[in-house]
């Protein structure tokens, strides 16, 4: 098959770097894949094959006609069997070009969030149904957010398929950067990763973090991604008396390293899919603590693979973290068990696999 990958930007974001991931194996597995960014980034991605930035500006990320017609332009010449869509912008992007320009390509959207928390107004709603009628198919993260993007847009079911996220199968250095290692020689370290936006509910994460240190003091806290709450996240550090236990770190490149020497992974988010940090904390045997929301249920099993905890439920999340502190082994077994999970069940040479018989069903429905 031959494939376009589209992503927003080369980014060192989870939707971006999945995409390429999967697309080295699917490469490997002897398809034509072409990585397809709609803006311009100054990250290195982690893809082996072609990539192609169309560089629309981002003040036209909302009406970009122009944008629209270059796509359409790059699909008809190279003509694709099939078009991944994956996450920020694409998903418009792809379905809008297709709509103006009148090529017949199918699309694929990857559905990486419970889509029913985002809809929050009537024209938002409308909006998005008429995107999503420009699909043939849906491939969802978790099995929950399959079925609720089914119940939201009332699609036929047959038009959709559950593959989950993976991760890949590396040997992980543990070698710290010379910027963190100081963070780690001073005490424990609890890492989170996420972009800095509403969902993820960092101001959760100060709270809980305030409380935990009135028993254990040497706690680092270590926030890795970025987004537009940064600066009043930082000022919500200080405000609070945190700047001697939470710091911004911004997009790492060295995400493993860092969660492989942590004592503490956690995801106190209000809004998820099935986030892959969850499946690579599991891989660098991280203990694993994170709201019950999304698709996070089907893999973080409370006394089996992790501590999961009812959404907006800070007291219990807070005892959560000082089990994991104290309770040495429980917190040894879960994390075995969660290793032997993800080695099992999520690695990404299998997800590919997945997603390749995924699209030659769409293909040969088309057909």
């Amino acid at each position: 098959m031959k494939i376009f990958q589209l992503i927003q930007k080369p980014q060192l974001r989870g939707a971006e770097m999945f995409a390429c991931q999967l697309s080295n194996h699917l490469l490997d597995l002897g398809h034509d894949v072409t990585v397809v960014c709609l803006l311009d980034g100054n990250a290195k991605l982690p893809f082996q094959g072609k990539l192609v930035n169309l560089k629309r500006p981002l003040a036209k990320r909302f009406f970009d006609v122009g944008g629209w017609k270059q796509l359409a332009e790059y699909i008809k010449e190279n003509k694709p069997d099939l078009i991944q869509a994956n996450a920020g912008d694409t998903l418009k992007f792809v379905a809008l070009s297709k709509l103006f320009f009148r090529w017949k390509t199918p699309v694929v959207y990857r559905n990486a969030n419970k889509v029913s928390d985002f809809i929050t107004s009537r024209p938002k709603f409308i909006f998005n149904k008429f995107l999503v009628n420009q699909l043939q198919h849906i491939i969802s993260v978790s099995e929950l957010c399959r079925l609720d993007f089914i119940k939201t847009y009332n699609i036929a079911p047959e038009k959709t398929t559950m593959v989950p996220i993976g991760i890949e199968a590396v040997s992980v250095n543990k070698t710290l950067s010379a910027d963190v290692l100081p963070y780690f020689n001073s005490g424990r370290v609890i890492v989170n990763v996420a972009s800095l936006v509403p969902e993820k509910n960092h101001e959760a994460l100060l709270r809980i973090t305030r409380e935990v240190i009135k028993e254990h003091d040497d706690i680092k806290v270590l926030i890795l991604g970025d987004g537009k709450l940064r600066g009043s996240l930082q000022q919500k550090i200080t405000a609070m008396g945190l700047d001697n236990h939470v710091f911004l770190l911004g997009y790492r490149s060295d995400v493993l390293s860092i969660l492989s020497n942590a004592d503490v992974f956690t995801l106190p988010s209000r809004i998820e899919g099935l986030p892959g940090v969850i499946l690579e904390a599991f891989y660098c045997n991280v203990p694993v603590i994170a709201y019950n929301v999304g698709g996070i249920s089907e893999v973080v099993k409370p006394n089996e693979t992790g501590w999961l905890i009812d959404k907006d439920s800070e007291g219990e999340f807070i005892a959560a973290v000082k089990d994991v502190l104290v309770n040495t082994a429980k917190t040894t077994e879960l994390k075995k068990n969660a290793n032997q999970f993800v080695k099992k069940e999520f690695m990404n040479d299998s997800i590919a696999k997945k997603f390749a018989a995924a699209y030659t069903k769409v293909l040969n429905r088309k057909a």
